[in-house]
């Protein structure tokens, strides 16, 4: 496996961004690759408020000193671009870094859309726990 660093975006509908962080993580492991989604890491409840600009600043700090383990950068893009996320890559670009854009299409926003609509996504979630 290769060791990457994730971009998704995060700000705005974090709950919806979230979800679509894990189906890209998923995604990385299906391309033989380890990801470092530092969002889903360091914006997590108890680590960094990411509202706070210096907090979140801490996160980016770490994130590229993730780029010394990592081989490349990988932006997910089916939402869009954040700021964080056009920094980043040009801070990429600047620096010589290696990035590639993917998308999931896969049907993946409409279908993660769809399953929320109808509760499905619920039921899923009562079954992962055993019920």
């Amino acid at each position: 496996m290769i060791a990457v660093i994730l971009e998704t975006p995060y700000q705005g509908e974090v709950a919806l961004h979230l979800r679509y962080m894990r189906a890209c993580i998923r995604d990385c492991l299906l391309h033989d690759e380890a990801p470092f989604a530092w969002p889903h890491l360091y914006a997590a409840p108890g680590v960094l408020r990411h509202e706070y600009i210096e907090e979140r600043g801490l996160g980016v700090q770490a994130k590229y000193t993730w780029r010394q383990f990592a081989e490349y950068t990988v932006f997910y893009s089916d939402l869009g671009w954040s700021d964080e996320m056009v920094r980043s890559r040009n801070s990429c670009t600047r620096d010589g870094w290696t990035y590639q854009v993917r998308f999931l299409n896969d049907g993946w926003l409409s279908a993660q859309l769809e399953r929320e609509a109808s509760g499905e996504a619920l039921v899923d979630w009562l079954r992962s726990l055993g019920g």
